[in-house]
Protein backbone atom coordinates (compact mmCIF):
# COMPACT_ATOMS: atom_id res chain seq x y z
CA UNK A 1 0.00 0.00 0.00
CA UNK A 2 1.31 3.12 -0.92
CA UNK A 3 2.01 6.09 1.62
CA UNK A 4 -0.21 8.99 2.46
CA UNK A 5 0.45 12.76 3.68
CA UNK A 6 -1.72 15.24 4.55
CA UNK A 7 -0.90 19.03 2.68
CA UNK A 8 -1.38 22.12 5.07
CA UNK A 9 -1.27 25.41 3.09
CA UNK A 10 -0.14 27.86 6.19
CA UNK A 11 -1.12 31.32 4.41
CA UNK A 12 0.40 33.93 6.81
CA UNK A 13 1.19 37.79 6.61
CA UNK A 14 4.67 37.49 4.77
CA UNK A 15 3.66 34.44 2.44
CA UNK A 16 2.81 31.31 1.92
CA UNK A 17 3.94 27.61 2.85
CA UNK A 18 2.73 24.43 1.57
CA UNK A 19 3.69 21.88 4.07
CA UNK A 20 3.59 17.82 4.23
CA UNK A 21 3.07 15.19 6.96
CA UNK A 22 3.09 11.75 6.70
CA UNK A 23 0.74 9.03 7.79
CA UNK A 24 2.35 9.55 11.24
CA UNK A 25 2.06 13.13 11.50
CA UNK A 26 5.96 13.53 11.53
CA UNK A 27 6.86 16.69 9.18
CA UNK A 28 8.37 16.03 6.00
CA UNK A 29 8.92 19.18 3.78
CA UNK A 30 8.14 22.55 3.33
CA UNK A 31 7.97 25.15 0.86
CA UNK A 32 7.35 29.04 0.48
CA UNK A 33 6.24 32.03 -1.07
CA UNK A 34 6.18 35.44 -0.76
CA UNK A 35 3.96 37.90 -1.81
CA UNK A 36 3.64 41.83 -2.21
CA UNK A 37 2.57 43.87 0.80
CA UNK A 38 0.97 47.04 -0.63
CA UNK A 39 1.48 49.96 2.05
CA UNK A 40 0.61 53.18 1.23
CA UNK A 41 1.83 57.09 2.58
CA UNK A 42 -1.35 56.76 5.01
CA UNK A 43 0.08 53.15 6.47
CA UNK A 44 -2.85 51.67 4.82
CA UNK A 45 -1.96 47.62 4.36
CA UNK A 46 -3.26 45.57 1.81
CA UNK A 47 -2.58 42.24 -0.13
CA UNK A 48 -3.53 40.58 -3.48
CA UNK A 49 -5.62 37.83 -2.99
CA UNK A 50 -5.64 36.76 -6.46
CA UNK A 51 -1.83 36.40 -6.02
CA UNK A 52 -2.13 34.59 -2.76
CA UNK A 53 -3.97 32.22 -4.66
CA UNK A 54 -1.34 32.03 -7.03
CA UNK A 55 1.16 30.69 -5.05
CA UNK A 56 -0.91 28.49 -2.51
CA UNK A 57 -1.08 26.77 -6.04
CA UNK A 58 2.35 26.74 -6.19
CA UNK A 59 3.72 25.63 -3.08
CA UNK A 60 1.25 22.52 -3.05
CA UNK A 61 3.48 21.50 -6.50
CA UNK A 62 6.67 22.70 -5.03
CA UNK A 63 6.36 20.74 -2.03
CA UNK A 64 5.33 17.49 -3.36
CA UNK A 65 8.36 17.98 -5.57
CA UNK A 66 11.04 18.58 -2.85
CA UNK A 67 9.63 15.91 -1.05
CA UNK A 68 9.89 13.31 -4.17
CA UNK A 69 6.49 12.24 -3.72
CA UNK A 70 3.58 11.05 -5.77
CA UNK A 71 0.92 13.78 -5.89
CA UNK A 72 -1.50 11.27 -5.45
CA UNK A 73 -0.39 9.78 -2.34
CA UNK A 74 -1.80 13.34 -0.74
CA UNK A 75 -5.47 12.34 1.48
CA UNK A 76 -6.25 15.61 2.79
CA UNK A 77 -5.78 19.27 2.84
CA UNK A 78 -5.84 21.12 5.89
CA UNK A 79 -5.78 25.12 5.87
CA UNK A 80 -4.21 27.77 8.71
CA UNK A 81 -4.63 31.25 7.82
CA UNK A 82 -3.34 34.94 9.29
CA UNK A 83 -6.64 36.26 11.30
CA UNK A 84 -8.50 39.17 10.55
CA UNK A 85 -7.65 39.99 7.23
CA UNK A 86 -10.63 40.62 5.22
CA UNK A 87 -12.28 40.81 1.60
CA UNK A 88 -14.79 40.87 -0.55
CA UNK A 89 -15.93 39.21 -3.97
CA UNK A 90 -18.22 38.78 -6.28
CA UNK A 91 -20.25 35.21 -5.89
CA UNK A 92 -21.06 34.57 -9.85
CA UNK A 93 -17.43 35.42 -10.51
CA UNK A 94 -15.29 35.11 -7.97
CA UNK A 95 -13.33 38.26 -8.89
CA UNK A 96 -11.95 40.41 -5.63
CA UNK A 97 -14.17 43.80 -5.43
CA UNK A 98 -10.93 45.54 -3.91
CA UNK A 99 -7.64 44.12 -2.68
CA UNK A 100 -7.67 42.17 1.04
CA UNK A 101 -7.22 44.89 3.65
CA UNK A 102 -4.57 43.34 6.34
CA UNK A 103 -5.19 42.91 9.80
CA UNK A 104 -2.39 45.37 10.79
CA UNK A 105 -4.66 47.70 8.41
CA UNK A 106 -6.17 50.70 11.17
CA UNK A 107 -7.96 53.00 8.20
CA UNK A 108 -10.90 51.56 10.04
CA UNK A 109 -10.29 53.50 13.56
CA UNK A 110 -12.72 56.51 12.62
CA UNK A 111 -15.83 54.16 12.41
CA UNK A 112 -14.77 52.55 15.57
CA UNK A 113 -14.29 55.92 17.28
CA UNK A 114 -18.06 56.47 15.87
CA UNK A 115 -19.21 52.89 17.95
CA UNK A 116 -18.21 54.04 21.09
CA UNK A 117 -21.22 54.06 22.50
CA UNK A 118 -21.10 50.38 21.06
CA UNK A 119 -18.18 48.83 22.69
CA UNK A 120 -20.14 47.44 25.85
CA UNK A 121 -22.65 45.52 23.24
CA UNK A 122 -19.50 44.44 20.87
CA UNK A 123 -17.45 43.10 23.64
CA UNK A 124 -20.59 41.13 25.18
CA UNK A 125 -21.25 39.26 22.08
CA UNK A 126 -17.50 38.63 20.59
CA UNK A 127 -15.90 38.25 23.37
CA UNK A 128 -13.29 41.11 21.31
CA UNK A 129 -12.93 44.92 22.73
CA UNK A 130 -14.00 47.14 19.80
CA UNK A 131 -11.36 47.93 17.63
CA UNK A 132 -9.91 48.23 14.10
CA UNK A 133 -7.74 45.29 14.08
CA UNK A 134 -10.85 43.25 13.58
CA UNK A 135 -12.34 42.21 10.26
CA UNK A 136 -15.64 43.65 11.09
CA UNK A 137 -14.65 47.30 11.05
CA UNK A 138 -12.72 46.82 7.76
CA UNK A 139 -15.82 45.44 5.88
CA UNK A 140 -17.54 48.24 6.91
CA UNK A 141 -14.63 50.57 5.66
CA UNK A 142 -15.22 48.03 2.52
CA UNK A 143 -19.14 48.76 2.36
CA UNK A 144 -18.67 52.53 2.67
CA UNK A 145 -16.25 53.26 0.36
CA UNK A 146 -16.01 50.25 -2.30
CA UNK A 147 -19.60 51.29 -4.55
CA UNK A 148 -19.38 47.84 -6.19
CA UNK A 149 -19.54 45.54 -2.59
CA UNK A 150 -23.09 47.69 -2.27
CA UNK A 151 -24.06 46.20 -5.48
CA UNK A 152 -23.25 43.06 -5.08
CA UNK A 153 -24.91 42.99 -2.29
CA UNK A 154 -27.94 44.40 -3.41
CA UNK A 155 -28.21 41.32 -6.46
CA UNK A 156 -27.38 38.55 -3.29
CA UNK A 157 -23.75 38.03 -5.14
CA UNK A 158 -21.93 39.61 -2.09
CA UNK A 159 -19.32 37.39 -0.44
CA UNK A 160 -17.53 38.83 2.40
CA UNK A 161 -14.61 36.53 3.99
CA UNK A 162 -11.28 35.82 5.93
CA UNK A 163 -8.53 34.65 3.97
CA UNK A 164 -9.68 30.79 4.81
CA UNK A 165 -12.83 31.57 3.28
CA UNK A 166 -11.66 33.00 -0.11
CA UNK A 167 -9.40 29.84 -0.21
CA UNK A 168 -11.83 27.11 0.15
CA UNK A 169 -14.15 28.97 -2.41
CA UNK A 170 -11.47 29.20 -5.07
CA UNK A 171 -10.20 25.65 -4.51
CA UNK A 172 -13.27 23.42 -3.88
CA UNK A 173 -14.62 22.12 -6.99
CA UNK A 174 -18.62 23.63 -5.73
CA UNK A 175 -16.88 26.67 -4.70
CA UNK A 176 -17.87 26.57 -1.25
CA UNK A 177 -18.47 29.46 0.63
CA UNK A 178 -17.49 28.61 4.40
CA UNK A 179 -15.38 29.66 6.77
CA UNK A 180 -14.79 27.90 10.65
CA UNK A 181 -15.76 28.77 14.29
CA UNK A 182 -11.72 30.11 14.86
CA UNK A 183 -12.07 32.65 12.02
CA UNK A 184 -15.34 33.42 12.43
CA UNK A 185 -14.61 34.33 16.00
CA UNK A 186 -12.00 36.75 14.95
CA UNK A 187 -14.17 38.96 12.82
CA UNK A 188 -16.25 40.73 15.45
CA UNK A 189 -19.44 39.63 14.29
CA UNK A 190 -19.97 36.13 15.23
CA UNK A 191 -21.66 36.16 18.51
CA UNK A 192 -20.07 33.41 21.05
CA UNK A 193 -22.28 32.45 23.15
CA UNK A 194 -24.95 31.29 19.94
CA UNK A 195 -22.14 30.49 17.79
CA UNK A 196 -24.02 32.25 14.39
CA UNK A 197 -23.47 35.43 13.08
CA UNK A 198 -24.88 37.95 15.18
CA UNK A 199 -28.04 39.62 13.31
CA UNK A 200 -27.43 43.43 15.25
CA UNK A 201 -23.82 43.33 14.80
CA UNK A 202 -24.39 42.99 11.22
CA UNK A 203 -26.36 46.15 11.40
CA UNK A 204 -23.90 48.02 13.11
CA UNK A 205 -21.29 47.25 11.03
CA UNK A 206 -23.55 47.35 7.54
CA UNK A 207 -22.27 44.34 6.99
CA UNK A 208 -25.40 41.96 4.90
CA UNK A 209 -25.41 39.28 7.00
CA UNK A 210 -26.31 37.22 3.47
CA UNK A 211 -22.53 37.99 2.82
CA UNK A 212 -21.05 35.63 5.07
CA UNK A 213 -20.07 32.28 5.22
CA UNK A 214 -21.27 29.20 6.61
CA UNK A 215 -19.82 28.84 10.15
CA UNK A 216 -18.24 25.05 10.20
CA UNK A 217 -16.51 22.88 12.74
CA UNK A 218 -12.94 23.21 12.24
CA UNK A 219 -12.56 19.62 11.14
CA UNK A 220 -15.68 19.32 8.88
CA UNK A 221 -15.32 18.76 5.61
CA UNK A 222 -15.34 21.89 3.86
CA UNK A 223 -15.30 20.62 0.21
CA UNK A 224 -12.86 18.83 -2.38
CA UNK A 225 -10.00 19.89 -4.19
CA UNK A 226 -7.80 19.34 -7.32
CA UNK A 227 -6.20 22.39 -7.04
CA UNK A 228 -7.58 23.98 -9.52
CA UNK A 229 -7.16 20.52 -12.04
CA UNK A 230 -3.80 20.04 -11.29
CA UNK A 231 -5.00 16.65 -8.97
CA UNK A 232 -6.41 13.64 -11.39
CA UNK A 233 -8.66 13.14 -7.90
CA UNK A 234 -10.23 15.06 -5.89
CA UNK A 235 -9.17 15.12 -2.36
CA UNK A 236 -11.16 16.70 0.78
CA UNK A 237 -10.20 20.21 2.26
CA UNK A 238 -11.48 18.87 6.32
CA UNK A 239 -9.09 21.01 8.16
CA UNK A 240 -9.35 25.15 8.69
CA UNK A 241 -7.79 27.31 11.71
CA UNK A 242 -6.53 30.54 12.45
CA UNK A 243 -2.61 30.74 12.69
CA UNK A 244 -2.37 31.01 16.48
CA UNK A 245 -5.20 28.67 16.85
CA UNK A 246 -3.43 26.31 14.66
CA UNK A 247 -0.03 26.58 16.65
CA UNK A 248 -2.31 25.99 19.54
CA UNK A 249 -3.20 22.90 18.43
CA UNK A 250 0.41 21.22 16.89
CA UNK A 251 1.16 22.60 20.71
CA UNK A 252 -1.14 19.84 21.75
CA UNK A 253 -2.70 22.28 24.14
CA UNK A 254 -6.11 20.48 24.24
CA UNK A 255 -6.72 20.41 27.65
CA UNK A 256 -7.85 23.27 30.23
CA UNK A 257 -5.40 25.57 31.74
CA UNK A 258 -2.74 24.51 29.22
CA UNK A 259 -0.88 27.95 27.59
CA UNK A 260 0.91 28.77 24.54
CA UNK A 261 3.05 31.59 23.72
CA UNK A 262 4.35 32.41 20.22
CA UNK A 263 7.29 34.49 20.51
CA UNK A 264 7.57 36.97 17.35
CA UNK A 265 7.93 40.53 16.52
CA UNK A 266 5.08 41.31 19.41
CA UNK A 267 3.64 38.01 21.47
CA UNK A 268 0.07 36.02 21.64
CA UNK A 269 -0.63 33.95 24.44
CA UNK A 270 -3.52 31.64 24.43
CA UNK A 271 -4.96 29.59 27.11
CA UNK A 272 -7.67 26.58 26.59
CA UNK A 273 -10.30 26.79 28.65
CA UNK A 274 -12.16 24.23 27.16
CA UNK A 275 -16.50 23.86 26.60
CA UNK A 276 -15.96 27.30 29.32
CA UNK A 277 -16.32 30.72 28.00
CA UNK A 278 -14.31 32.33 30.47
CA UNK A 279 -15.07 36.37 30.14
CA UNK A 280 -12.10 38.56 30.72
CA UNK A 281 -12.18 42.95 31.16
CA UNK A 282 -8.62 42.66 29.78
CA UNK A 283 -8.40 39.63 27.63
CA UNK A 284 -10.38 38.98 24.89
CA UNK A 285 -12.31 35.57 24.38
CA UNK A 286 -12.16 33.74 21.38
CA UNK A 287 -13.14 30.29 20.48
CA UNK A 288 -10.12 28.17 19.94
CA UNK A 289 -11.93 25.62 17.47
CA UNK A 290 -14.63 22.98 16.59
CA UNK A 291 -13.14 19.81 16.87
CA UNK A 292 -15.19 16.24 17.11
CA UNK A 293 -18.56 17.80 17.29
CA UNK A 294 -18.05 20.26 19.94
CA UNK A 295 -16.15 23.85 20.43
CA UNK A 296 -13.84 24.84 22.82
CA UNK A 297 -12.82 28.50 24.08
CA UNK A 298 -9.73 30.32 24.38
CA UNK A 299 -8.16 33.30 26.55
CA UNK A 300 -6.17 35.56 24.63
CA UNK A 301 -3.81 38.06 24.72
CA UNK A 302 -1.58 40.40 22.48
CA UNK A 303 1.12 42.23 22.90
CA UNK A 304 3.21 44.78 20.26
CA UNK A 305 6.79 43.77 21.03
CA UNK A 306 8.22 41.71 22.31
CA UNK A 307 11.14 39.93 19.69
CA UNK A 308 10.77 43.12 18.10
CA UNK A 309 12.86 44.65 21.45
CA UNK A 310 15.76 43.00 20.33
CA UNK A 311 15.46 44.39 16.94
CA UNK A 312 15.15 47.58 18.52
CA UNK A 313 18.73 47.03 20.26
CA UNK A 314 20.42 45.89 17.28
CA UNK A 315 19.02 48.54 14.31
CA UNK A 316 18.27 51.68 16.39
CA UNK A 317 19.79 51.58 19.90
CA UNK A 318 23.00 50.16 17.93
CA UNK A 319 23.55 47.89 20.94
CA UNK A 320 23.61 44.52 19.22
CA UNK A 321 25.90 43.29 16.20
CA UNK A 322 23.60 40.18 15.92
CA UNK A 323 20.27 38.87 17.55
CA UNK A 324 22.48 35.92 19.39
CA UNK A 325 24.79 39.03 20.70
CA UNK A 326 21.73 39.35 23.29
CA UNK A 327 22.02 36.04 25.11
CA UNK A 328 25.55 36.17 25.32
CA UNK A 329 25.30 40.21 27.14
CA UNK A 330 22.51 38.91 29.47
CA UNK A 331 24.24 36.52 30.75
CA UNK A 332 27.51 38.48 31.38
CA UNK A 333 25.49 41.59 33.60
CA UNK A 334 25.62 42.22 36.85
CA UNK A 335 23.02 39.69 38.38
CA UNK A 336 21.90 42.20 41.22
CA UNK A 337 21.56 45.13 38.83
CA UNK A 338 18.09 46.04 38.66
CA UNK A 339 17.75 47.98 36.10
CA UNK A 340 14.26 47.37 34.48
CA UNK A 341 12.65 48.45 30.67
CA UNK A 342 9.37 49.16 29.47
CA UNK A 343 9.01 48.65 25.85
CA UNK A 344 5.91 50.85 25.48
CA UNK A 345 7.10 52.16 21.87
CA UNK A 346 3.36 52.52 20.59
CA UNK A 347 2.01 52.56 23.99
CA UNK A 348 1.52 49.08 26.27
CA UNK A 349 -1.20 46.63 25.05
CA UNK A 350 -2.86 43.38 27.38
CA UNK A 351 -3.13 43.86 30.17
CA UNK A 352 -2.94 47.96 30.46
CA UNK A 353 -4.27 49.09 27.49
CA UNK A 354 -2.75 52.78 27.17
CA UNK A 355 -2.03 53.43 23.80
CA UNK A 356 -0.48 57.00 24.90
CA UNK A 357 2.46 55.09 27.21
CA UNK A 358 6.23 55.60 25.83
CA UNK A 359 9.43 53.02 26.57
CA UNK A 360 10.98 54.14 29.67
CA UNK A 361 14.60 52.41 31.27
CA UNK A 362 14.61 52.41 34.99
CA UNK A 363 16.36 51.85 37.45
CA UNK A 364 19.91 52.97 36.45
CA UNK A 365 22.55 52.86 38.48
CA UNK A 366 26.28 53.83 38.31
CA UNK A 367 27.41 49.80 37.40
CA UNK A 368 24.45 49.79 34.72
CA UNK A 369 26.10 49.43 31.69
CA UNK A 370 25.92 47.93 27.75
CA UNK A 371 25.09 44.30 29.05
CA UNK A 372 23.19 45.17 31.78
CA UNK A 373 20.54 47.52 30.01
CA UNK A 374 20.64 44.47 26.98
CA UNK A 375 19.65 42.31 30.07
CA UNK A 376 16.57 44.44 30.88
CA UNK A 377 15.59 44.13 27.73
CA UNK A 378 15.43 40.45 27.16
CA UNK A 379 13.54 40.28 30.33
CA UNK A 380 11.09 42.56 29.67
CA UNK A 381 9.97 39.88 27.10
CA UNK A 382 9.21 37.39 29.73
CA UNK A 383 7.93 40.02 31.89
CA UNK A 384 5.37 40.83 29.79
CA UNK A 385 4.70 37.16 29.17
CA UNK A 386 4.26 36.26 32.79
CA UNK A 387 1.75 39.43 33.24
CA UNK A 388 -0.81 37.60 30.58
CA UNK A 389 -0.28 34.11 32.64
CA UNK A 390 -1.30 35.45 35.65
CA UNK A 391 -4.04 37.36 34.52
CA UNK A 392 -5.14 34.21 32.78
CA UNK A 393 -4.76 32.38 36.05
CA UNK A 394 -6.56 34.67 37.92
CA UNK A 395 -9.62 35.05 35.69
CA UNK A 396 -9.72 31.51 34.91
CA UNK A 397 -9.78 29.85 38.07
CA UNK A 398 -7.27 27.12 36.04
CA UNK A 399 -3.96 25.54 37.17
CA UNK A 400 -1.10 26.86 35.24
CA UNK A 401 1.82 24.29 35.20
CA UNK A 402 3.26 24.32 31.77
CA UNK A 403 3.80 27.17 28.92
CA UNK A 404 4.31 25.27 25.61
CA UNK A 405 6.14 27.85 23.67
CA UNK A 406 7.49 28.62 20.40
CA UNK A 407 8.75 31.20 17.43
CA UNK A 408 12.41 32.66 16.79
CA UNK A 409 13.08 34.07 20.33
CA UNK A 410 13.06 30.46 22.20
CA UNK A 411 16.43 29.74 20.51
CA UNK A 412 17.74 32.28 23.21
CA UNK A 413 18.07 29.74 26.19
CA UNK A 414 18.65 33.17 29.02
CA UNK A 415 15.28 33.99 27.84
CA UNK A 416 14.01 30.68 28.24
CA UNK A 417 15.35 29.95 31.77
CA UNK A 418 14.47 33.58 32.68
CA UNK A 419 10.55 33.21 31.70
CA UNK A 420 10.46 29.82 33.52
CA UNK A 421 11.78 31.53 36.63
CA UNK A 422 9.93 34.57 36.92
CA UNK A 423 6.49 32.98 35.99
CA UNK A 424 7.09 29.85 38.18
CA UNK A 425 6.21 27.77 35.08
CA UNK A 426 8.10 24.84 33.42
CA UNK A 427 8.30 26.12 29.59
CA UNK A 428 8.16 23.72 26.72
CA UNK A 429 9.85 24.43 23.15
CA UNK A 430 9.14 21.68 20.91
CA UNK A 431 11.51 20.77 17.91
CA UNK A 432 9.44 21.84 15.18
CA UNK A 433 8.58 25.79 13.53
CA UNK A 434 5.84 24.79 11.49
CA UNK A 435 3.24 24.93 14.08
CA UNK A 436 0.31 26.64 12.75
CA UNK A 437 0.29 24.25 9.61
CA UNK A 438 0.74 21.26 11.54
CA UNK A 439 -2.26 22.44 13.22
CA UNK A 440 -4.18 22.37 10.34
CA UNK A 441 -3.00 19.39 8.90
CA UNK A 442 -3.52 17.27 12.04
CA UNK A 443 -7.06 18.42 12.28
CA UNK A 444 -7.55 16.88 8.53
CA UNK A 445 -5.63 14.11 9.99
CA UNK A 446 -8.21 13.77 12.55
CA UNK A 447 -10.99 14.50 10.48
CA UNK A 448 -10.24 11.62 8.17
CA UNK A 449 -9.26 8.93 10.17
CA UNK A 450 -5.74 9.11 9.03
CA UNK A 451 -4.42 10.51 12.50
CA UNK A 452 -5.33 9.60 16.53
CA UNK A 453 -5.07 12.05 19.06
CA UNK A 454 -4.04 9.82 21.75
CA UNK A 455 -0.67 9.09 19.37
CA UNK A 456 -0.13 11.55 16.50
CA UNK A 457 2.43 14.29 19.18
CA UNK A 458 4.50 11.06 20.30
CA UNK A 459 7.31 11.81 17.78
CA UNK A 460 7.52 15.42 19.17
CA UNK A 461 10.58 16.53 20.83
CA UNK A 462 10.75 19.18 23.45
CA UNK A 463 13.58 20.77 25.02
CA UNK A 464 12.05 21.69 29.29
CA UNK A 465 13.17 24.23 31.29
CA UNK A 466 12.61 24.28 35.07
CA UNK A 467 12.13 27.22 37.18
CA UNK A 468 14.84 27.74 39.55
CA UNK A 469 14.15 30.86 41.26
CA UNK A 470 13.16 30.75 45.14
CA UNK A 471 9.67 32.17 45.44
CA UNK A 472 10.51 35.40 47.50
CA UNK A 473 12.91 36.69 44.67
CA UNK A 474 10.67 36.19 41.87
CA UNK A 475 8.26 38.12 43.60
CA UNK A 476 10.61 40.95 44.64
CA UNK A 477 11.56 41.49 40.95
CA UNK A 478 8.02 41.03 39.49
CA UNK A 479 7.34 43.93 42.15
CA UNK A 480 10.12 45.92 40.66
CA UNK A 481 8.88 45.27 36.93
CA UNK A 482 4.73 46.30 38.48
CA UNK A 483 6.46 49.51 39.47
CA UNK A 484 8.53 50.17 36.30
CA UNK A 485 5.14 49.81 34.39
CA UNK A 486 3.24 52.43 36.44
CA UNK A 487 6.16 54.58 36.00
CA UNK A 488 5.38 54.22 32.53
CA UNK A 489 2.34 54.81 32.50
CA UNK A 490 2.13 57.77 35.29
CA UNK A 491 4.11 59.63 32.56
CA UNK A 492 1.60 58.83 29.27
Amino acid sequence: MSKRYILAIDQSTQGTKGILFDQQGVFVARTDRSHRQFVDEKGWVEHDPEEILTNTLAVARDVVQKAGIGKEEIAALGISNQRETVMAWDRSTGKPLYRAIVWQCARAKEICEGMQDQKDLVKSRTGLNLSPYFSAAKLAWIMQNVPEAGRQADKGCLCCGTMDSWLVYQLTTDHAFKTDYSNASRTQLLNIHTLQWDEDLCKLYGVPKNSLPEVCMSDSVFGNTTFCGWLEHPIPICGVLGDSHGALLGQECRKPGMIKATYGTGSSVMMQTGKRLVESKDLVTSLAWGLGGHVEYVLEGNLNYTGAVVSWLKNEAGLLANDAESEALARAANPNDRAYFVPAFTGLGAPYWDSEATGLLTGVTRTTGRAEIVKACVECIAYQITDLIRLMKQDSDLPVTELRVDGGPTANQYLMQFQSDISGVALSVPNLQELSGMGAAYAAGFSVGMYDPATAYAHVQRKSYESRMEHPRREALYRGWQQAVRQALAHS
